[in-house]
């Protein structure tokens, strides 16, 4: 019996046929896939009116040693849950290694660290998930939702969120421009 692939460590790239409209251009992390499901994290959808000082600040945490970057949208799924994607350089017990250079943590442990300047050198802070279950992702991979492509952590901690969609396309040798909906006949 063949194994289904898993997608564990690349991005998941929304294609122009989405029929969901909350990913239209997405680019999900994806940091879980296994035959209980799927749990990914979107990178591309900044949170407006959201900073990680204001996430720092609702756990008393003081922000004041940390630039005030972007919060993203990580998915529809448990929107108030904390997820943070990070460079291997800090690792905790409940960190998830997901690719060869980036992992996942969602404790508050994470958030405390990176306040305090000993926290991971590369990090996106995200609220919410994008998750799956058993065979569902399977079964969305053989229509016209999503393109699969190598996660590369300089897209990941180094594009800005408007940005990912097109870059990891590029990326993959495609440009995103050239995209349209639906399939053609002959």
């Amino acid at each position: 019996m063949n194994q289904p692939r898993s997608y564990v460590g690349q991005f998941l790239l929304a294609l122009p046929g989405m029929e969901d409209t909350r990913f239209d251009h997405s680019v999900v992390a994806v940091c879980v896939h296994d035959e209980n499901g799927a749990l990914g994290i979107a990178v591309s959808d900044e949170i407006d009116g959201v900073g990680l000082h204001d996430l720092l600040e609702s756990f008393d945490i003081d922000p004041a040693n940390v630039p005030d970057t972007p919060v993203v949208r990580g998915g529809p799924v448990e929107p108030r849950r904390g997820f943070v994607l990070h460079s291997l350089d800090w690792q905790e017990q409940d960190m998830v290694q997901v690719g060869p250079d980036w992992g996942l943590s969602g404790s508050l442990e994470i958030l405390k660290a990176i306040a305090e300047g000993r926290g991971p050198s590369r990090y996106i802070v995200a609220l919410g998930y994008v998750g799956w279950g058993a065979g569902q992702l399977d079964q969305e991979m053989t229509g016209e939702s999503w393109f699969p492509v190598d996660c590369h952590a300089d897209i990941l901690f180094d594009v800005p969120p408007e940005r990912k969609w097109a870059a990891a396309y590029a990326a993959a040798g495609v440009d995103a421009s050239h995209l349209v909906s639906g399939a053609g006949s002959a």
